[in-house]
């Protein structure tokens, strides 16, 4: 599968043409390209293309996955020279190793960067490379030096984009060809002009916030190597180019650096762990490997997890629970261990273990996604749809663009017995995924479910008519 084709093209954008810059000059930010593409355009245009990719390509809805993603870029953007925070993530369920950054804080990250990322500060890399493209503004740049692409022009080169993700495969990439043809053209040498400037913006990143800056040189340099000789390199390599003298570009401005940054974690040893699980077709296969490797070397936690994990999917219980009771002896708050505990005491239904370890780790960790989903998930299993839909309002709150969220309490809702609000929920859902006509039907139903309550279906044609405006706003941008 190449989903991420075509959204990755999102770089051509970033790469658009503008000025190179000397050896340690940096562009000054200023006004220009904001009277012609200001941040909030950017914004509105760049969350309207979101929605409409949510759409179209498989996620991967795991909750420490998406955690770990949003607390290392957040890390990463809290001492970085990023001006606008408002970032939103999409983790896309594809092998192959490649992230991105598109305007409006949007952060895409393929599963495959788990990976093929050895270490924690590699897969940091990246991702500080990717805020790079952001914090430079290249999208808003390169219309600045561009004149003739006007925001219609972007516009149908995101559309383009768009249909090519949808399936339209070299239909769409013809029609951002057919856009600007001089632009694709000579996207290759403008991509390489940007792709250095976001390395060395992602490399005094990486040691601001803690890392060791030569993993970025490191992680281009092996990538480099791995995929020399191949036919059909991965789109990583051919949206971000990696030449001999990047390389040795970025591992001399790394080599400025003092040693003694963070290399790798234990905890992105466990999410490697967790992304192969997506990644493997059967549990069987990932037995045997982990097996293997576990003999090889018992001191390795990561791995003795992932067995616990794929026993527990073999419904091997007693050997998943001996190969799990090493890690929380020596870890007894790690959520990932625990969380691991509570799906094998779910399998073995032993419903009231599973709820007594959710309820300390909620004490210990009470704004935690995943400990939270998992006690959503206990009281639906415990017929408690009413609480279980009130904590899924309060994460809702917390966080009220996740799709995935909104699909579940539609699902919880409607154990509840909350039928406008299943509609509600199935209208944010849709929205969220590009479906503005599904999202204000829904909330057609809602209304006429409401229609006795008439404050409450006051308030849903107030979300109907804003979702109206949002579809013509989401045209507007990406006709």
């Amino acid at each position: 599968m190449n989903v991420l084709r075509p959204a990755l093209l999102s770089l051509a954008l970033l790469a658009a043409p503008h000025l190179a810059q000397g050896a340690n000059d940096l562009p000054s930010l200023g006004d220009a390209s904001s009277s012609i593409v200001s941040p909030e355009q950017e914004f509105q245009m760049g969350r309207a293309w979101l929605s409409m990719l949510r759409g179209q390509v498989p996620a991967i809805n795991d909750p420490q996955l998406k955690q770990f993603v949003e607390q290392t870029v957040y890390k990463l953007a809290e001492t970085s020279d990023l001006q606008d925070h408002r970032l939103v993530f999409i983790l896309i369920k594809d092998p192959e190793i490649n992230a991105f950054a598109a305007p409006g804080g949007v952060i895409g990250v393929n599963g495959g960067l788990f990976l093929k990322s050895e270490t924690e500060a590699e897969y940091a890399a990246v991702m500080a490379h990717e805020l790079g493209h952001l914090i430079q503004r290249h999208f808003a740049r390169g219309v600045e030096n561009q004149q003739r692409m006007q925001l219609p022009l972007m516009a149908a080169l995101l559309a383009g984009i768009v249909a090519a993700a949808a399936g339209g495969g070299d239909a769409g990439i013809a029609a951002i060809a057919s856009t600007q043809a001089a632009a694709i053209q000579s996207q290759l040498r403008f991509s390489r002009l940007n792709e250095q400037e976001a390395d060395r913006v992602g490399i005094v990143n990486l040691e601001r916030a803690g890392y060791d800056p030569r993993a970025m040189p490191e992680m281009f340099g092996r990538l480099a190597r791995q995929y020399r000789y191949d036919r059909t390199p991965p789109e990583f390599l051919l949206t971000h180019p990696v030449t001999d003298s990047r390389i040795a570009d970025t591992q001399a401005r790394a080599e400025r650096f003092p040693k003694g940054g963070v290399e790798d974690s234990k905890r992105f040893q466990l999410m490697k762990v967790r992304a192969q699980m997506y990644f493997e077709e059967t549990a069987g296969l990932l037995v045997k490997r982990y097996r293997a490797q576990l003999q090889e070397n018992p001191d390795n936690d990561a791995v003795r997890y992932g067995l616990a994990m794929g026993l527990t999917k073999q419904g091997q219980l007693n050997e998943a629970r001996d190969t799990l009771a090493p890690l929380l002896r020596k870890a007894p708050d790690e959520i990932s261990y625990n969380l691991a505990q509570v799906d094998l005491d779910i399998t073995a239904n032993r419903l009231p273990d599973a709820q007594k370890r959710v309820q300390r780790l909620l004490e210990l960790y009470p704004d935690d996604l995943a400990v939270s989903l998992a006690q959503v998930d206990l009281l639906g299993r415990t017929k408690q749809a009413k609480a279980a839909s009130q904590l899924l309002d309060k994460l809702l709150k917390q966080r009220p663009i996740d799709p995935d969220l909104w699909n579940q309490a539609a699902d919880v809702r409607g154990q509840a017995g909350d039928l406008v609000g299943v509609h509600q929920a199935r209208a944010e859902y849709f929205a969220l995924t590009g479906d503005y006509n599904q999202a204000i039907q829904q909330l057609g139903f809602a209304k006429q479910r409401a229609a006795s309550n008439y404050q409450l279906a006051a308030r849903i044609d107030a979300r109907q008519q804003e979702m109206i405006a949002q579809r013509k706003l989401s045209e507007e941008i990406l006709r």
